[in-house]
């Protein structure tokens, strides 16, 4: 953890236990608080490659689902017009755009792509 983001750390140590000099305990003690620290603290999210804790992407994939459902409700929605913004897709992308996706017309096509972006022409 230390050095993946010692500050991170030495914040998460110092909000949650109080610890606000580590490096005066010894390394055992240290490990044994860094592992009790939350799933939301700094250091772990950081581990865990989240910009946004679980409980926030959880609220928002809820929101997610009832404006769905709401949207389904209206005429824009029967029609498959003007969809709601996803909150997810804006925690963790910055986006609400869709991933691009690509559709080959024959197994030639694909080939000749995958030649191009692996550099074989």
């Amino acid at each position: 953890m230390i050095k993946v983001d010692e500050d991170a750390l030495i914040c998460d140590l110092a909000e949650t236990y109080q610890i606000y000099d580590y490096k005066q305990l010894p390394p055992t003690r240290v490990a044994v608080f860094a592992c009790g620290l939350r799933d939301d603290s700094r250091i772990k999210m950081k581990l865990n490659n989240q910009n946004v804790p679980t409980k926030i992407l959880l609220l928002a994939g809820i929101s997610d689902r009832l404006g769905r459902l709401v949207w389904f409700q209206t005429k824009d929605g029967q029609e498959g017009n003007n969809p709601p913004v996803s909150l997810v897709n804006l925690l963790i992308n910055g986006s609400d755009e869709k991933d691009d996706v690509v559709i080959f017309d024959s197994g030639e096509d694909f080939n000749n792509v995958r030649k191009r972006l692996i550099g074989g022409e």
